[in-house]
């Protein structure tokens, strides 16, 4: 009970959403009745001469500060806690494992509109069903109104109603379509709604409603993956489902998901990228009856508050969302699955760098229910568990259906002539592919038109100014740009150094490839998937469309076309530089490559079609990709690890990386010197202080960049000794003029 008692008072303990490891101390509000205030609820706190949104930690009798010297909480914004224990538990452990704020890791818990103190009471927002008429008219009379034809069609293979969110995740602009419908009583407004009856009528045992096309059979290997599973439902457990590219992983997850919801139970479904939830979400729709919550960042605050309160509540049964999705409070809780568990999507690269696999695995705990973990290449961490049965290992080995797995080929371009990065033997592959009709799919990562423009005649390249990086040519949009600060400036036409040599444009993009697919295969439509060419709302939904819809002859595109995408017809995959990824100086990049290449390879000769893979290099022999060809991911992955235990690098060894920047060229390092010094009077002798170094790109966005690597054989050694030091870099006098962050588990070393 919070009492307004003077010294009995209860004093709020409450974490705020700023960068230092401390909580704050408040009175309780003037106005406060006689109600309990648990931990969970969100305050408005006075903090300097501005108000902010806190969260309950503790009630607590004693502070350290004066009583007088305390302010008093201005509001209590929740009745009830918005968070469970179990949700609370997850939080603080957290803060403790990766040694950041506790009030910014409740912060990111939350979403924007609710970390803003906007009301947890759930907007109630229209929802729109086919009539009679709609569900039997055929969308062809509608062609002379594209826009109509397409959101029938939508509406059409979702047999259920669809929300205001939906229809705006689908495409921004559907309102006046919608309305046309509705005047022509092709669509109406649903007026029973589809909230929480949906969940109720599941847990009292209306099962029959949870399906709505049945499931596919599965093979042998799938049914023993769902079985183990489901004999586990109820308890933790972690399953790693390593499946081949195209061997029926999503069926599995959807046929555990069914049991799951007999049981009235939700589940958190986490995806790598934005660009895979949009086909996730069809399938999903197209199988269960259930209310399914979306949350990425292409959404609106107000979009993803009402996917975090309707699972919170109990008003949607499956969550699909990215890494951030992950601390979603779940009413009833009974699986969490992470699809493609091995992609460093799923580590957070700034602010609170948590990774979303581990922390899922750990939520999983604490709720005490299954983890499922999907990939055809696992990360090597994940294989280590398994090892040392900390996991349990699910193995599709074959492609579901009569797929076959594609011929994986090296082509040797050395000394061969080449056009734009594509060689004379890859682009007669192409023409033979293409005259039988089957699609082709071209993989580059890098976007823009070539990374480097340099002058002929003296040499001068075109540097950021405010990176150590060259200036990447955009030459559709007439920029150069800088692919890690952003920014941009006019293509320029004469060189700025010797105001007389020819500026030529130095490497491969996927734009300058498109320009001489363009010229080689005059008569096919091309698409380019890229960051830039995606960047319009739904402009990605409608490239797959078309590609799947058999419009699209060549295929071109960066990572986003690695993983998750079914193109039935694609049976030529050429990878065009397989090189650029062999020589790192990041211990990871191997496993990154091998990964990658195994990820694209997939997408080649999924349906009945047998498919092929055609990776050109300059490094034939090289170990690596001749292991893969030769034997497969599994076997690299175990080379990889041995190599990994014989230098006592992840996951033999735990990592923290310490990096700092600062506009002074010399701060960054004296600042690393002074926490070198604090950590040697520290260290117990099995952590390992590497550094300080410069980063490998020194200068960043103007800042100069530096960092420091502990490493340590024992864990629990590694963590004492941040526990003691964060503390004590916060208070460095260094520490005022430089910015830095700390890494724990760090998945690349930049």
């Amino acid at each position: 009970m919070a009492k307004l008692q003077n010294d009995n008072e209860l004093i709020f303990r409450v974490a705020i959403a700023v960068p230092v490891y401390r909580l704050f101390d408040y009175l309780a509000p003037d106005n406060i009745e006689m109600i309990p205030v648990k931990p969970g609820v969100r305050l408005e706190v006075p903090f300097g001469k501005t108000k902010k949104i806190a969260f309950l930690v503790e009630c607590v009798q004693h502070s350290n500060i004066d009583r007088g010297k305390l302010k008093r909480v201005e509001r209590i914004l929740d009745k009830k806690p918005l968070l469970s224990i179990k949700d609370l538990a997850l939080l603080h452990w957290a803060s403790r494992y990766y040694h950041h704020p506790l009030g910014e890791v409740f912060s990111a818990a939350f979403p924007v509109a609710l970390r803003q103190g906007k009301s947890s009471v759930i907007q109630t927002e229209k929802r729109y069903e086919l009539t009679v008429l709609g569900k039997a008219l055929d969308s062809e009379q509608l062609k002379r109104s594209p826009k109509q034809k397409s959101v029938l069609e939508m509406f059409q293979a979702h047999p259920s109603s669809l929300s205001e969110a939906e229809l705006s995740a689908w495409n921004q602009n559907w309102r006046g379509s919608v309305k046309q419908l509705l005047d022509k009583q092709l669509v109406q407004l649903d007026v029973a709604g589809f909230g929480i009856n949906r969940i109720l009528s599941v847990a009292e045992g209306n099962r029959a409603s949870i399906i709505r096309n049945n499931a596919l059979r599965c093979n042998p290997q799938q049914q023993a993956a769902i079985d183990a599973v489901c004999d586990r439902l109820g308890q933790f457990g972690v399953f790693l489902l390593e499946g081949v590219t195209g061997s029926g992983k999503t069926e599995v997850y959807m046929q555990i998901i069914r049991i799951v919801l007999e049981r009235g139970q939700q589940v958190l479904v986490l995806l790598p990228e934005i660009t895979l939830t949009p086909q996730l979400e069809d399938r999903f729709r197209q199988r269960f009856t259930v209310n399914i919550a979306i949350s990425h960042s292409k959404l609106t605050d107000r979009q993803r508050a009402s996917a975090w309160l309707k699972m919170q509540q109990g008003e949607c049964s499956i969550l699909l969302g990215t890494r951030s999705a992950l601390f979603t409070p779940l009413k009833n809780p009974g699986l969490i699955i992470l699809d493609e568990e091995h992609d460093a999507s799923f580590k957070q690269q700034e602010g609170f760098r948590f990774s979303a696999r581990d922390v899922a695995v750990v939520r999983g705990k604490l709720l005490n229910i299954p983890v499922l973990l999907g990939s055809a290449t696992p990360a090597l961490e994940s294989l280590h568990n398994v090892d040392n049965k900390r996991y349990s290992l699910l193995h599709l080995p074959e492609r579901a259906g009569n797929a076959i797995a594609p011929v994986l080929q090296l082509l040797d371009i050395r000394n061969k002539r080449m056009q734009e990065g594509l060689s004379e033997a890859l682009v007669a592959e192409m023409h033979k592919t293409l005259a039988k009709n089957e699609q082709v799919l071209l993989f580059l990562n890098r976007r823009g038109f070539a990374p480097t423009l340099i002058c002929h005649g003296c040499g001068w390249v075109a540097r950021c100014r405010r990176c150590d990086a060259n200036l990447v040519i955009h030459y559709d949009e007439g920029v150069l740009r800088c692919h890690h600060c952003g920014q941009e400036q006019r293509l320029i036409r004469q060189c700025p150094a010797c105001k007389t040599g020819e500026l030529t444009p130095l490497g491969l993009g996927t734009e300058r490839v498109e320009k001489v697919l363009a010229e080689l295969f005059a008569d096919k439509t091309i698409v380019r998937l890229d960051r830039d060419s995606t960047q319009r709302k739904g402009s990605l939904e409608n490239y797959l469309q078309q590609i799947n819809q058999g419009e699209v002859d060549i295929i071109l595109g960066t990572q986003m076309l690695a993983k998750g995408h079914h193109f039935p017809n694609v049976t030529l995959v050429a990878i065009m530089d397989v090189d650029s990824g062999l020589f790192s100086i990041d211990f990871h990049a191997p496993e990154k490559l091998a990964q990658m290449i195994v990820q694209v390879s997939g997408r080649a000769g999924r349906a009945e079609k047998p498919g092929r893979v055609i990776m050109q290099t300059r490094q034939p022999e090289h170990p690596l990709l001749t292991t893969l060809i030769k034997q497969g991911y599994n076997s690299f992955a175990r080379t990889a690890l041995a190599e990994r235990k014989e230098a006592s690098l992840p996951p033999f060894s735990y990592q923290a990386l310490l990096r700092v920047q600062a506009v002074d060229a010399e701060m960054p390092k004296l600042f690393l010197h002074a926490v070198v010094q604090l950590a040697g009077e520290h260290s117990k002798g099995h952590t390992q202080i590497l550094g300080p170094v410069a980063a490998p790109m020194a200068r960043r966005a103007g800042l100069y960049r530096y960092q420091l690597l502990f490493q340590s054989s024992k864990r629990p050694e590694l963590h004492a000794l941040l526990d003691i030091l964060m503390p004590k870099i916060e208070k460095l006098k260094q520490a005022k003029k430089v910015r830095w962050s700390l890494d724990v588990d760090p998945v690349d070393l930049y």
